[in-house]
């Protein structure tokens, strides 16, 4: 699995086998930066249902700021650790085990500041990305020009709106589907 842009580009990160982890393709997150831009100085990042964090990660490799990565499995959370290590964005992330199926509530996150741009990548076809949007568009933590990018399979149906946030584009690639919204003012 490698960076596919920014200064970490062709690094190599480690990934897990065997538990139901599946790292979103460099395909995929090729044509997500394509969508959002390569530069993404300056922004701050949430990783849901991160797994080896390769989305946040790509994210900080274009310049963000910051990120926070979110997962229930400890072995996600160890990789998370090690690929930040190799790529010297330690310092700028936190790593937090949550089990957001139980509930997603987001005023357990550590904030300074508002999240600029949010990752949504649960397992699919398990009904998930609704109530974490309807939560999200909630809890008052994203900035006011948020952008939260999901990733599901082609056949999940996904809301047109989650209370503030609009779905601005939709695009498939193979079996996995890519949502954007926009948070509404």
């Amino acid at each position: 699995m490698k960076i596919t842009g920014g200064r970490s580009r062709g690094k190599i990160l480690a990934s897990l086998k065997g538990m139901e982890i599946r790292p979103t393709s460099s395909k995929v997150r090729e044509a997500i930066f394509n969508i959002l831009g390569q530069d993404m100085t300056g922004i701050r990042v949430l990783d849901l249902f991160a797994g080896t964090g390769i989305l946040g990660i790509e994210a900080l490799s274009r310049g963000a700021e910051g990120a926070i990565f979110v997962d229930w499995a400890e072995p996600s959370i160890n990789i998370i650790n090690k690929n930040l290590a190799s790529c010297g964005y330690k310092d700028i992330c936190r790593v937090l085990k949550r089990d957001i199926l139980k509930g997603p509530d987001f005023r357990f996150l550590p904030l300074k500041e508002e999240i600029d741009l949010v990752f949504v990548d649960p397992p699919y076809r398990k009904g998930i990305i609704p109530p974490v949007l309807a939560a999200l568009s909630g809890c008052g933590i994203l900035s006011g020009q948020s952008l939260v990018v999901t990733e599901s399979s082609e056949n999940d149906a996904l809301p047109e709106r989650a209370e503030n946030l609009l779905l601005s584009d939709t695009r498939t690639y193979g079996e996995t589907k890519i949502d954007i919204y926009k948070r509404e003012h």
